[in-house]
């Protein structure tokens, strides 16, 4: 048995793990009167690495990619110290669990155990409530550790994307369409009737559209991930631009609290919000950084900082007339919200050379819509809709 105590709260790196991928078999928490333990059941040791970071209070632990397909049990609601859990490929390489803690906490051991009395290897998490200037500190050491390897690591998030742009038939005398599947890896998005993941829902539609848009012959496809991996939203941002992309689509599907209410609907980026509930979405959609385990303090990007100037606001105006194409077409095939294009600050819009959508493909909370979305037929009316809609832009604004 390998123990750690808390030093400084500093990074912890455990070695000797082997090199096949580990599978997850469980995982569970104990809560106790002075601290609240995570364990997760594997059948192999594994390396892992852990940080903190406060507002909202996490504990993020990372390991090699690792093959999580058991159902986590009562985990994900949370118990004692712990308010929920979240797990997905981080990047390439890199596997991310997310402990989302209700107060500050910090990480009092983790150690790894072999197996032994029936039970299998395990990773052990114990947590401890403190002060929040304790936890402030153990984060900022923590982070330290983990930036300074992470200078070192040449597999970091931005250099591990890894994008291929579809060409179709004929060359590269094409507009270029970026299709981004919203959400992916540790960050799941909505989790909707069923036990259904909006990350992979997104995927799977991207994947469609961006088929169905190629077998057309008149466009170029680029999807920012084609795989569940999570990209930041400047990542996201990024790729489009960087790939000269001349239209950019967000795929999403959201939950809220009435399961009666269901319907697409598009966003396009504006200053202000058009109502309280594309305000509220937009809050959420761009609190996924937060919610993968992304430092955001120094974070000073486009996407956090941009300023809408005379050049996006054409970007702007384009994107207003994507969106009524979209919502028109769309229409014809499939149920939408009676209030259909609306707007908000949503982070990923704002690139501002490329007009661009986000589409709400429905409600995962509603029986309805989250059986629909499961279905390629469904999906392939909605990427025959968007279709339409490209194919009327294209001809008001020749490429």
């Amino acid at each position: 048995m390998v123990v750690f105590a808390l030093l400084c709260a500093s990074q912890i790196i455990v070695s000797g793990a082997s090199a096949q991928t580990a599978k997850v078999l469980g995982a569970r928490l104990g809560v106790y009167p002075d601290y609240t333990r995570f364990v997760i059941d594997l059948d192999q040791e594994v390396d892992f690495t852990y940080f903190l970071l406060p507002d909202p209070y996490r504990i993020i632990i990372d390991m090699p990619e690792i093959d999580w397909n058991a159902p986590p049990g009562k985990v994900t609601s949370g118990g004692g110290l712990i308010s929920g859990l979240r797990y997905g490929l981080f990047k390439p390489g890199t596997f991310r669990v997310v402990l989302d803690v209700a107060q500050p906490s910090l990480v009092s051991k983790i150690f790894s155990l072999p197996p032994g009395g029936g039970k299998p290897n395990r990773l052990v998490v114990d947590l401890k409530p403190t002060q929040r200037d304790a936890f402030l500190t153990a984060s900022r050491q923590s982070m330290e550790a983990y930036s300074a390897r992470s200078r070192n690591d040449t597999s970091a998030t931005e250099q591990s994307v890894d994008v291929a742009v579809q060409s179709g038939r004929g060359g590269e005398e094409k507009p270029l369409i970026a299709i981004d599947a919203g959400h992916g890896g540790v960050d799941p998005g909505a989790i909707g009737v069923g036990n259904v993941y909006e990350k992979d829902l997104t995927l799977a539609a991207a994947r469609q559209l961006a088929e169905t848009l190629t077998a057309s012959g008149r466009y170029r496809v680029l999807l920012t991930r084609d795989k569940d991996v999570f990209l930041k939203l400047r990542q996201r941002v990024d790729i489009a631009r960087k790939a000269g992309a001349d239209l950019f689509i967000s795929l999403h599907a959201d939950s809220i609290g009435n399961p009666k209410h269901r319907g697409a609907s598009v966003y396009t980026l504006s200053e202000n919000a058009s109502d309280k509930e594309a305000a509220a979405l937009a809050s959420k959609e761009n609190k996924a950084d937060v919610i993968a385990g992304i430092d955001l303090s120094d974070e000073n990007t486009l996407v956090q900082s941009i300023l809408i100037d005379l050049a996006q606001r054409e970007t702007m105006n384009l994107s207003a007339t994507l969106a009524a194409n979209m919502v028109s077409q769309l229409a014809q095939s499939i149920e939408l919200q009676r209030r259909t294009h609306r707007f908000a600050g949503f982070a990923v819009l704002k690139a501002p050379d490329i007009p661009s959508a986000l589409f709400e493909m429905g409600y995962l909370s509603n029986a309805t819509d989250a059986k629909l979305l499961q279905s390629p037929a469904h999906r392939k009316k909605i990427a025959d809709a968007v279709l339409r809609a490209i194919d009327i832009y294209f001809e008001k604004h020749k490429f």
